[in-house]
């Protein structure tokens, strides 16, 4: 019988390049690329699906078309009449990669609103991944219905991992993103943050007492990642650190902590340990890096 794994949140239209004013179109959202490294890595005994809400306007269509060209199925993700994706532009500026977005009329935003829909795609699930920007687009009474939602799942049987991923810009104050983040390590079985993230919220000594945060709030594991540094896997049972790969050369940082989080959890569905899971996330997001955009081909990851 094949099992499901679902992602949550909201995938944007990317506008990037801008040579000579041309820019090229594209999509990406953290929990879309989650998605599709857990499909590139997990084997035909796995199905994965996203669960969004997208406009009724030909960009929408077309992103719907691109999810499911990667082989993620887009059966669960609503259209809302009236409505857009989200979008953004990337410009260089000083050496470094700079986004403007524009996602007031993101369909997104209006994921949960549906509490049929919600328990529909997320009923059999077997796996259910989410985001702190997954909960920041939402308003408080939608986010608490995901959030009811994915909890019930859990108490179901049905593994839960969650990526606090802080983006303060869409947060109204540190309260608002301590209570979101605690409320979803509740429901969670797996929580994966990054240190640097959490210390200006939490004042996290360090990664330990970011682990600890996380497992006296409810859930089973935590990986605490540090970018080029060492990653910190703790469970119950015991911690482990474990060192990022050598890369000679950093091409686009895009989406490395998204394929990290794809492939710990796709070996992790696949009974490695959380170790092992860990050495073989940092091994995707060391092929990430080495190309352009958050979604490499397939046939790197070998």
């Amino acid at each position: 019988m094949v099992k499901k794994a679902v992602s949550i949140g909201e995938a944007m239209i990317e506008m990037s390049g801008g040579t000579g004013g041309s820019y090229r179109l594209g999509f990406a959202g953290d929990t879309l690329n989650t998605a599709y490294y857990l499909k590139a890595l997990l084997d035909a005994d796995w199905s994965v699906s996203y669960f969004t809400a997208v406009g009724d306007d030909i960009y929408s269509r077309k992103m719907v078309e691109f999810i499911a060209g990667t082989g993620i199925d887009t059966g669960s993700i609503a259209t809302i009449a009236g409505k857009r994706a989200g979008l953004y532009m990337i410009h260089q500026a000083e050496g470094d990669r700079h986004f403007t977005y524009w996602r007031d009329t993101s369909a997104a935003k209006l994921l949960a609103d549906d509490a049929h829909a919600l328990e529909t795609a997320l009923g059999e699930a077997d796996l259910i991944y989410f985001s702190g920007i997954t909960l920041a687009i939402l308003a408080a009474p939608a986010r608490q219905r995901l959030i009811d939602a994915i909890g019930a799942r859990r108490r179901a049987g049905a593994r839960v991992a969650f990526d606090p991923n802080i983006r303060p810009a869409l947060w109204p104050d540190k309260a608002s993103v301590a209570a979101a983040l605690t409320a979803a390590a509740d429901v969670a079985s797996i929580v994966l943050p990054t240190h640097a993230d959490e210390v200006p919220y939490f004042g996290d000594a360090d990664a330990q007492a970011t682990a600890a945060r996380y497992l006296k709030a409810g859930c089973e594991e935590v990986v605490v990642k540090n970018g080029a540094d060492p990653a910190l896997v703790v469970t119950h049972d015991g911690s482990w650190t474990v060192g990022a790969r050598r890369v000679e050369s950093v091409v686009d940082a895009t989406g490395a902590g998204d394929s990290f989080n794809g492939a710990y959890l796709a070996a992790r569905l696949s009974d490695a340990s959380p170790e092992e899971a860990a050495k073989a996330g940092h091994a995707t997001a060391s092929v990430v890096i080495g190309h352009h955009g958050a979604l490499v081909p397939k046939e790197v990851l070998g």
